[in-house]
């Protein structure tokens, strides 16, 4: 509830956290970004029978996840242009230059950490589920 109050770069709790100069409040969202839609992938890959193979499913799940985070730079930079704000002050890079870059690297190691710590759980439940 806390970052609906706030804009990215002004969450108190993340301000100089660790030593850094930013406020790294949003790279928690972009981890999440790759967290959760990797789990929706997956189940929605497994119950459709898409993929054979796991190699291939996370494979293909670490892509849609990767697509997800690309638009939703993309986004974050057509509003910033049609708004007409200041794109840097909207975009709450805090002059960071790799701010996109390292986003997106997030959401990727969100979606494999997410499927290396829940897919054995995540199989389980499908189990009880379907019945396979």
């Amino acid at each position: 509830m806390i970052g609906g109050h706030y804009t990215y770069a002004e969450v108190p709790f993340f301000d100089g956290l660790f030593g850094a100069e930013r406020n790294n409040y949003d790279k928690v969202g972009h981890l999440f970004q790759g967290f959760v839609p990797a789990l929706l992938a997956r189940e929605i890959l497994i119950r459709k029978n898409v993929v054979n193979g796991n190699v291939w499913r996370n494979v293909i799940i670490v892509s849609i996840c990767l697509a997800f985070s690309a638009f939703y730079e993309l986004i974050e930079w057509w509003v910033a242009l049609m708004s007409g704000e200041d794109a840097e002050a909207f975009l709450g890079t805090q002059g960071y230059v790799w701010d996109t870059q390292s986003d997106m690297g997030l959401a990727l190691l969100g979606a494999i950490f997410s499927l290396l710590l829940l897919s054995k759980i995540h199989n389980r439940q499908l189990k009880k589920v379907t019945g396979n």
